[in-house]
């Protein structure tokens, strides 16, 4: 049995104070909204209570769905690497890029190559195109086990959280998934947008979800993990042998009592039993203020028939 890990969305505080230049951007818009609203309901210790709690655990992987940073200041994501040393070793965490980590252009050039061994294929080899789109998806085999990494990011303008994962990486992907269902391993996709119908409002969705979604109806897949939408969230992708669930996770830094729910990581226990996949899912968090991490729901994933 392997236990996978799953948060998302920690938006790593406090935000560094910017040059002015470095606010000529839309940036300007992401450094009022963090001063407004995020400064106070995202706050380091729950991510610190959340990531100790995690530990405790004791997974055999992590899986961290993007938006590590907040408007992508170079600062952040060198403190975003710091942070990803905390959790854990490379090879025993697995990241993919979100909207915020591409805030602006260049942004997501500069934390690839930062987090890039937190972000590779169990082959090492550094991207060869001159902005590592072909680095993704990228494959990490953990037993019987495939994580699939999947970018979503891309800069967009101002008053929008679009992504994009683009006909070449979704061919890549296609490929992929079909490689690793002929080894008959558990396929699991990391995504930061959710790729399902009406996941998220218009400026925030991604833009080609039906393009993921007929990857996943051909290939298939049996789990697909996101974050985004700060909210847990179940829901179904048609697959070639059935629905493969869709796990979504609230932000890993958000403090209860607000609009959305507390900081919360899931947990996943992966098996074959008599020849099909088992997969228990746990969600662990913050339920109410005052009050400390507990298991929030216990339940039993249905995996698609191989």
């Amino acid at each position: 049995m392997l236990k996978l890990a799953h948060l998302s969305d920690p938006h790593l505080g406090p935000l560094p104070d910017p040059k002015l230049l470095q606010l000529f951007s839309k940036r300007i818009l992401g450094y009022l909204n963090w001063r407004r609203n995020r400064a106070s309901a995202m706050t380091g210790n729950h991510l610190e209570q959340l990531v100790s709690d995690i530990k405790m655990q004791k997974p055999d992987h992590i899986a961290v769905t993007g938006d590590l940073v907040n408007i992508a200041l170079p600062l952040e994501i060198i403190g975003a690497r710091a942070w990803l040393e905390e959790v854990g070793e490379s090879d025993f965490v697995s990241v993919v890029p979100g909207n915020h980590d591409a805030y602006v252009p260049g942004a997501l050039k500069k934390a690839r190559t930062a987090w890039l061994d937190y972000m590779i294929g169990d082959n090492k080899e550094p991207p060869t195109d001159s902005d590592g789109e072909a680095h993704f998806p990228y494959v990490r085999k953990r037993g019987e086990i495939a994580l699939v990494g999947v970018s979503t990011a891309r800069a967009s303008a101002p008053w929008f959280a679009t992504g994009r994962v683009g006909s070449a990486q979704a061919q890549r992907l296609r490929t992929t998934l079909d490689q690793l269902k002929d080894e008959g391993l558990f396929r699991v996709v990391m995504i930061h947008h959710p790729p399902f119908r009406k996941a998220t409002h218009w400026h925030k969705r991604l833009s080609d979800a039906s393009r993921v979604r007929a990857v996943i109806k051909r290939a298939g897949a049996e789990l697909i993990l996101h974050g985004h939408t700060h909210i847990d969230s179940q829901a179904e992708i048609e697959g070639p042998n059935g629905p493969v669930p869709a796990i979504g996770v609230p932000s890993a830094t958000n403090a209860p009592g607000g609009k959305k729910p507390g900081a919360r990581y899931n947990l996943f226990s992966i098996e074959r039993v008599n020849g099909q996949w088992s997969c228990r899912f746990q969600e662990r968090g913050f339920t109410e203020k005052g009050l400390p991490i507990s298991q929030i729901a216990d339940r039993e994933l249905l995996i698609p028939r191989t």
